[in-house]
């Protein structure tokens, strides 16, 4: 009696120490650990809203070994884990059950690094780009940009709207609305034009749009910054002699075709605000989304005579200035020569 109790007790221990270590494993696996990368790296997902759990799953254990089915799937129904909230997540080496059913169910997603450059010339194209890079839709982003009453809570026009967009690098989340993203733009717009920076416009005689106006035409003159400010001269002092900018940039975005190389008389010709050939001035607005250190090169523009530019017959890219037209038109009579020369049309 006394071996058949020892072996009863005995078994009720193997069983007791046995269900113990089970449960302790499936707890560990819940909340310390159960998925493991196998490049032991990171690896980001990104979740729409018509992602189903398994769906996430399949693509999660494309890069990690799932430790225990018992723990997910118990974790699954002890959260009534049962939908997905969209978003951007990413999830280190290892992690729990517990943690991924968290974060898809709460939404609690890690950041994107927005970007863009100044590449973007118009309005279309800068909707685009967010469509791209953001869980919205890019008609979203387009109609608020040509609303001119949803603009002029920032301060802007339809004509302007794109100089809140100032190309870097932004930590926003992919699941934000396109109303959350123009709130963000225009925090970051009024981090950039500080007080030092808004009187520096003043003291030019400008408005930050109008900053932002010359120095989309200086980005789409040049990529050598050396010559942003001497440029940003010539801009600044015919606005103030009353010269019309004659800048050929304003009037092939007027044309809106971007692959031309050369300007005609006959795009010259073009009634369009932004013709600065017809029309004195700056034109309504930019003609592309400006980099910081440009804008800070015409805040910080030197004063000079010149009033003329003319791209350097030599094609290294640069330009030669004038202070007066009969310089200029020399440079330009061999710039063209040149164009003709190499059948540039």
């Amino acid at each position: 009696m006394k071996k058949k109790t020892i072996i009863i007790v005995s078994v009720l221990v193997f069983i007791i120490v046995a269900v113990g270590s089970f449960l302790a494993k499936q707890y560990y696996h819940i909340t310390k650990s159960n998925f493991t990368s196998l490049d032991k790296e990171s690896h980001a997902f990104y979740v729409t809203p018509e992602t189903e759990i398994e769906t996430i799953l399949d693509s999660v254990m494309v890069y990690y070994e799932m430790e225990s089915k018992i723990a997910w799937r118990l974790t699954c129904k002890l959260k009534e884990f049962k939908q997905i909230k969209p978003g951007h997540y990413k999830f280190p080496a290892k992690f729990s059950a517990r943690e991924i059913v968290n974060r898809l169910q709460y939404g609690k997603e890690t950041p994107i690094n927005l970007s863009f450059t100044q590449s973007i010339r118009t309005r279309e194209q800068l909707a685009a780009q967010m469509g791209k890079k953001l869980l919205l839709d890019s008609a979203e982003v387009k109609t608020r940009l040509d609303n001119a009453e949803y603009m002029a809570k920032f301060g802007l026009t339809p004509e302007t709207a794109v100089c809140m967009f100032i190309p870097n690098t932004y930590e926003v989340y992919w699941t934000m609305s396109a109303d959350q993203l123009f709130e963000r733009m225009h925090k970051e717009y009024n981090r950039f034009w500080n007080k030092e920076r808004i009187a520096k416009a003043k003291k030019l005689g400008f408005t930050p749009t109008e900053v932002v106006t010359i120095g989309s035409i200086i980005a789409s003159e040049t990529n050598k910054s050396f010559e942003y400010p001497t440029i940003a001269s010539i801009y600044i002092n015919r606005v103030r002699k009353g010269i019309p900018l004659q800048a050929c940039p304003t009037v092939i975005f007027a044309v809106g075709d971007f692959t031309m190389r050369r300007v005609l008389n006959r795009h010259l010709a073009i009634d369009s605000p932004y013709n600065t050939y017809m029309y004195k001035g700056l034109p309504p607005g930019p003609i592309r989304v400006v980099r910081p250190d440009i804008l800070d090169a015409v805040l910080n523009a030197p004063e000079t005579d010149y009033l003329f530019m003319c791209a350097n017959p030599d094609f290294s890219g640069t330009h030669i200035f004038s202070s007066t037209y009969s310089k200029h038109q020399a440079i330009a009579r061999r710039y063209q020569q040149e164009l003709n020369k190499r059948q540039i049309k």
